[in-house]
């Protein structure tokens, strides 16, 4: 903290959402189902977006895909999804829009082999959040050997809008990994735990 000023990781800027997506959401280790769902399949829709624009419309996604509950979502019909299409509260893509509900389908089939999302997920990470040191925006990679091997076997899997890239943003903002740099308000709170 410089006087008065809190310090944050420097992606989050002056907008006030952001901030608060930034300060009390990114890089808290989540376990429930529905938000690890949630989760997977907003970073997937950021795909070739900012991610503020998909926290923007992160309300009108919940409504529109009945809160994520992956038993609704794999059931969706061709005329739900045409709706969906016309939905000016969502990104109105048909390949993401069907991800969802691959996405869901591949969930559930995860469930009928014995394990959970947070099970799987967190497998990759050996059930702890990695800790990393980064002191820069410049430290903070797009992809790791993790993000890899998870992007991987989550196609193999049968999810969809799952590379790396993705992954990795997952990681961040699900809590896999600790990424807020240093010196940011954040980074030693969730060291802590």
């Amino acid at each position: 903290m410089v006087g008065n000023e809190i310090k944050r990781c420097w992606w989050c800027g002056d907008d006030e959402l952001y901030r608060r997506y930034h300060d009390e959401e990114w890089g808290v280790p989540v376990h429930n189902e529905r938000d690890l769902f949630e989760f997977l399949c907003l970073e997937g829709a950021q795909a070739g977006l900012s991610w503020i624009t998909i926290l923007r419309k992160r309300d009108s996604y919940r409504r529109a895909f009945d809160n994520f509950d992956a038993h609704k979502i794999a059931r969706y019909s061709e005329g739900k999804i045409q709706a969906l299409l016309q939905d000016p509260g969502i990104v109105r893509n048909r390949l993401k829009v069907n991800g969802f509900v691959k996405n869901a389908r591949a969930c559930l089939e995860l469930l009928e082999q014995g394990s959970t999302l947070d099970e799987y997920l967190w497998g990759f990470v050996d059930g702890r959040p990695l800790q990393n040191r980064r002191k820069t925006s410049k430290q903070v990679p797009a992809t790791t050997a993790i993000s890899d091997a998870m992007s991987k076997e989550l196609k193999k899997k049968g999810f969809t809008f799952v590379g790396s890239t993705i992954c990795y943003a997952f990681m961040q903002a699900a809590g896999l990994v600790n990424d807020h740099v240093v010196d940011c308000f954040r980074h030693d709170e969730l060291k802590r735990g």
